[in-house]
């Protein structure tokens, strides 16, 4: 099956110059007046952080809003951002103090009641398509004068302070955000390191540095541009004409290969943590039988995917969580050892099943770039190759998939997944929670508890035990099958600084690039 070509528009590039000015933050120091274009195929789903789960979006949001914590540039270790100092005060409370004089961008002030604001609408609006289920554990949040927040937790976790660094804390104006809905337009307003100058949904979001911004970054532009493109052919034409200064997400295998012999370029590649899933819905036949998720997950050639679909960019993965990260075991190579269709058609015939099984595939063309027709190509072939099954590959464009993977309108799916925080908790916890994000209609109690266990402690031994629970747990019923993981690749222009720091593993750092 190959991928539906898009129309794209004639002009490749087209945006506007922004005016130069000398506005910086406190700790802004730019090092050039120059506009940083970056082009991108992600997409957009969401202005409003109550809306917005994808990494297209946080991309944008994370330039505008402020959280109480943050991860610093390289950092693994969440640190104070709108907060000067956060702690425990028992397992299940957090205390944190703001900092003085912080404003949002429209003057108006930020306090402790903005703060409670923020995460009760995130709570309480609740939108499927937003990040709230990250706030599982939050029972509720209070305030103590203007600058002290304290937060409630349902069980003790370890790895709240990271929750709070990720954009399910994003701090947003409670005098101008309606507490029940998300908000409409474009006009939007934080306390970041940005404001968002001007934005014409899946063409272009300008930025100019924030003259009120009070957070710890250090900005070295005051301006830059994302430019959306519908797919990496005219990425990679802007990228080579110099229309784009840095191309960042999503090239195909062979365009990386191409890019890295061309003039005026380089290819720089950082520490990845994207991954793909194979995702069933336990409430949609046939995946609604485990041993038709283990038959499937006893034949997918991760090896083949990694070296034929992506020409060896990406690593074959055995987990949920991501390879080099700590807690990680190799659930699924211990379980289903390497491709076998003999044992694939036993555990079939055992359940009494008969063959071949025929199932959906759902993918999205919009979203997961241009290799991503190829990979569930190759999924089809290796799953009737064996015989056991007949697999009908559907497309649906992305905010169409959003909605539909967690209707329980899909038996199986493609979905990649970028963690919200650089720990092994954050690769299973919102997949196999009580509430989660997806739509698998999976549940496991042992797996809640140890998820329970897991986080409630500090203790290295007793985390890694649980995850290592988990992960078994997760491999014998195959809820999701994990595929592979990747790397981050960015094209640059020549004269274009501080990308190899803005390609950070928790998110892209717009602000490190200058030219």
């Amino acid at each position: 099956m190959s991928r539906t070509k898009r129309v794209v528009a004639a002009t490749t590039v087209a945006f506007l110059a922004i005016g130069v000015s000398a506005c910086g933050g406190d700790k802004g120091s730019a090092s050039g007046n120059k506009a940083i274009v970056v082009g991108t195929t992600e997409t957009v789903s969401s202005l409003d952080p109550a809306g917005a789960y994808d990494y297209g979006s946080w991309e944008v949001l994370d330039n505008i809003f402020q959280k109480v914590m943050h991860f610093p540039t390289g950092g693994t270790t969440p640190q104070p951002d709108a907060a000067k100092s956060c702690d425990f005060t028992d397992p299940k409370t957090y205390s944190c103090t703001l900092k003085p004089g912080l404003v949002f961008s429209n003057g108006d002030k930020l306090t402790a009641n903005d703060v409670k604001f923020s995460f009760d609408r995130m709570v309480g609006i609740n939108t499927p398509n937003g990040p709230s289920s990250l706030l599982a554990n939050l029972d509720h949040t209070e305030t103590k004068g203007d600058d002290q927040v304290i937060f409630h937790l349902k069980n003790p976790d370890a790895t709240f302070p990271m929750v709070l660094a990720t954009d399910a804390g994003l701090i947003v104006d409670s005098k101008v955000y309606p507490k029940d809905k998300l908000l409409d337009g474009t006009k939007v307003v934080g306390s970041g390191p940005y404001t968002l100058a001007k934005y014409s949904a899946k063409q272009s979001a300008e930025f100019v540095a924030n003259k009120s911004y009070k957070g710890p970054d250090k900005l070295q532009n005051q301006q830059f541009v994302i430019q959306y493109f519908s797919d990496s052919s005219p990425l990679k034409q802007a990228i080579q004409a110099g229309d784009v200064d840095v191309a960042f997400r999503t090239f195909s295998p062979t365009d990386v290969k191409s890019m890295q012999s061309a003039s005026g370029v380089q290819v720089v590649q950082g520490t990845g943590t994207e991954k793909r899933y194979i995702v069933f819905d336990a409430k949609v036949k046939p995946a609604d039988q485990k041993a038709v998720r283990q038959a499937i997950a006893q034949v997918i050639d991760r090896e083949q995917i990694a070296k034929g679909v992506y020409n060896g960019t990406v690593e074959p993965l055995y987990s949920m969580v991501g390879n080099g990260i700590q807690g990680q075991t190799q659930s699924f190579k211990d379980k289903y050892g390497a491709p076998d269709k003999d044992k694939a058609a036993k555990l079939l015939k055992d359940a009494g099943i008969s063959t071949p099984v025929n199932i959906q595939y759902f993918y999205t063309p919009s979203h997961y770039g241009p290799a991503s027709a190829d990979e569930a190509t190759t999924i089809k072939r290796q799953l009737e190759a064996t015989g056991l099954f007949k697999v009908n590959v559907q497309t649906t464009e992305w905010t169409q998939y959003q909605k539909d993977e967690k209707a329980d309108n899909y038996a199986s799916y493609m979905i990649g997944w970028f963690p919200d925080f650089p720990d092994p908790d954050d690769d299973v916890a919102p997949f196999l929670t009580k509430q989660p994000f997806l739509g698998t209609g999976y549940q496991n109690s042992q797996i809640q508890d140890d998820l329970a266990k897991e986080e409630g402690s500090t203790d290295q031994n007793t985390r890694n035990q649980a995850l290592a629970d988990i992960q078994k747990s997760e491999a014998e019923d195959a809820p999701i099958i994990p595929v592979w993981q990747g790397k981050q690749t960015a094209i640059v222009r020549t004269g274009v600084k501080g990308t190899d720091k803005a390609l950070d593993p928790s998110m892209f750092r717009f602000y490190e690039l200058s030219k």
